[in-house]
Parts: structure tokens; C-alpha cells; sequence
């Protein structure tokens, strides 16, 4: 199977294929994510667990306040300690120290592995047995120094929110039927209980987009008010809903991220129909996400088809009817490096 690092060996696309990639099944591998970046630590830097368990178990407990299940499996003490430290049955330091002891026996070894292989380049190296703890790398330093890294918090939050949700609910992430409402830019789902919010739109569609408009390919940011914040955008747009057009136009097959001009600047794409050279870039994004055991890869299936052969021809089928009812296409002057 092609995967996202794989295609393309950036340091921010091997830490992506960590966090979007890959089989779950404990949320431990997102609450180590999060906690490496809350350290801000330089590189060749040392992290005792001791250090990192308040933080990693403090990350789980908010989750597990609001989603008690963080794992496939029927039972587990750590987990079981994190709830008697959210019920106040024991201290932050009986919490530390059992986190230290049970909570690092797999994720550690697994957090580098993506489709039961591991990466080429390590974020930390494994010196629990000579240090008692882990030795942050240059590539993780190189990493956190980037632009889009403001947007990796989020990316790690909308993913785990994804898993954590479909685990709640009793059902395979593979069932899990994802709805945008746009006005709040927030993925939901609708139960016989009524609807459940799930993530940000924007916080989920960003990883795949590697902090790039889907258009020209200009940095963008999920992070509340930065001057570079992105807009969710139709790829067919909106008037195309209530006429004679196949595909379901606000289904998450076809949002993107994109910036302010090219959604609605001077020069911007508003109601015209993107070119056929941004359609084959639409395919692409949308494999991405049905190669991976993204919780959006069902959904996505779902509105579009069940295979490379189907999904194509749903396209090209859109594409020809949007041409036939807009008539004008457009495509913006490319101002960024293509990434994706």
C-alpha cells in the first residue's frame, strides 16, 4: 500500500503518517504526540519518564473525561488509574508514578511504526534501559521549528477525536459516517441519541494538505486568528446544489482547505469550476485519505466509490455536468511548492 510518507519524505509528512496512518488501537500514540510538542525540548535533549508521565497522563484524563473509551481492549489498569485520579480516589503522585511504570510499555516502541514498518527518521531514540527515558533528534528539533508546525496540535486533537468517537459508539472506525455542518466548520455525526460533534473540519482536512492551499499551494494555518487562517472550501461549488448534479456538494469528498484569495479574493475561484489539472489533484487528495485507515475513509467511499476505478469515473461524471451548468473554469497562478 502507498502511504503518505512514503510519497513524500518531508520531516512534517513521516511525523503525518504517525499520527494519520496506521491502525489503532490505544489513543496513547496521540497523548505522546502532544506531549513532545507541549515540551518544546532542543535537540539531543534527555526525557525521563518521570517527566513525561504528568503531562502524557494528563492528556489521556482529558479525554477520558469526555470518552471513556481510549482503547480496543476490554480492561486496562492504567487506564483504570487514570479514571481513580479523575474520581480523586488517588494523588497526582501515585498517578505519575503508575504512568511511569505502565503507560510508556508500547507506545514508545510503537510510535515510529506506520503500517507495522518503521520510519527512516526517528523523532526520539529509545534510551529507557541506559537513561531512563528518551533522547529527542535533530529531525525532531528541524521539526517543531517549521511554520506549519503551529498546526500539528490540532492535526493530533481532530484525529484522536475521529478514533475516540467511533470506539464510543461501539462501531468500526470504518462505519463511522461523518457530516459537515458548515456554518460552525465542524464535522458531526448523526445517533438515534441525536447529533454528536465530533472535530474541526478544518483541524481534521489540514494534515493531508500539509498546511498548503489546495489551490496554489500558499501556506495556510487552522490556528484561530493567525492572518493566514484557511477557509473550508466547495472543490464543485455550492450553487451547484438543487440542480442536476450528482455528487452530494457538501459531502467531505468534496472540501478543501484553501486561502482567502483563492476562495473569495479579487482574483478568486467563487462559483467558477476548477480545472481538470485541479480535478486529477482532488482524486489524489481523496486517495490519500482512502489508502489510510483514516475514520473519514468510509465516508469519503461512501459518497464517491468503493474503488480507484469508481471514484475516477465520479469525478469525471461531476466534472462534465459542472462544466455543462458553469461553463467557465479557473485556476489561480501557483505561488507555493507543491507538497501533495
Amino acid at each position: 500500500m502507498t502511504t503518505f510518507f512514503e510519497n513524500d519524505p518531508t520531516l512534517q509528512s513521516y511525523w503525518r503518517s504517525i499520527i494519520l496512518y496506521g491502525r489503532n488501537v490505544a489513543s496513547y500514540k496521540f497523548a505522546l504526540a502532544k506531549t513532545l510538542i507541549d515540551l518544546n525540548k532542543r535537540k539531543n535533549d534527555l526525557v525521563k519518564l518521570e517527566e513525561l508521565a504528568d503531562p502524557f497522563s494528563n492528556h489521556l484524563c482529558s479525554h477520558l473525561k469526555h470518552s471513556d473509551k481510549q482503547i480496543t481492549s476490554s480492561n486496562s489498569q492504567f487506564l483504570n488509574t487514570l479514571r481513580n485520579f479523575i474520581d480523586e480516589k488517588i494523588d497526582r503522585d501515585k498517578k505519575n508514578q503508575i504512568t511511569k511504570k505502565l503507560g510508556f510499555n508500547n507506545v514508545i516502541d510503537a510510535f515510529h511504526e506506520v503500517n507495522g514498518k518503521p520510519i527512516p527518521k526517528l523523532f526520539y531514540i529509545d534510551e529507557r534501559k541506559e537513561s531512563g527515558g528518551i533522547r529527542l533528534t535533530d529531525n525532531f528539533f528541524k521539526l517543531i521549528q517549521l511554520q506549519e508546525s503551529e498546526n500539528f496540535l490540532n492535526e493530533v486533537e481532530a484525529r484522536w477525536r475521529l478514533v475516540e468517537t467511533a470506539w464510543s459508539l461501539g462501531v468500526s472506525v470504518k462505519l463511522l459516517q461523518v457530516k459537515h455542518d458548515k456554518k460552525n466548520e465542524v464535522f458531526f455525526i448523526n445517533t438515534s441519541n441525536g447529533r454528536i460533534d465530533v472535530t474541526s473540519s478544518k483541524n481534521a482536512l489540514n494534515g493531508y494538505q500539509k498546511s498548503k492551499c489546495f489551490f496554489c499551494f500558499d501556506y495556510i494555518s487552522v490556528v484561530k486568528k493567525s492572518d493566514y487562517l484557511s477557509d473550508v472550501d466547495h472543490f464543485f461549488p455550492e450553487i451547484l446544489k438543487g440542480s442536476e448534479f450528482s455528487g452530494y456538494v457538501d459531502g467531505i469528498w468534496n472540501l478543501v482547505l484553501s486561502c482567502k484569495k483563492c476562495n473569495r479574493g479579487n482574483n478568486g475561484k467563487f462559483a467558477k469550476l476548477p480545472t481538470i489539472k485541479l480535478l486529477e489533484r482532488l482524486n489524489k487528495r481523496n486517495e490519500y485519505f482512502c489508502s489510510s485507515h483514516h475514520p473519514l475513509k468510509e465516508t469519503i467511499m461512501s459518497q464517491t466509490g468503493y474503488n480507484v476505478d469508481q471514484r475516477k469515473s465520479f469525478l469525471q461524471k461531476c466534472f462534465n455536468e459542472a462544466k455543462n451548468k458553469l461553463i467557465h473554469t479557473w485556476e489561480p497562478p501557483q505561488k507555493g511548492i507543491s507538497t501533495f
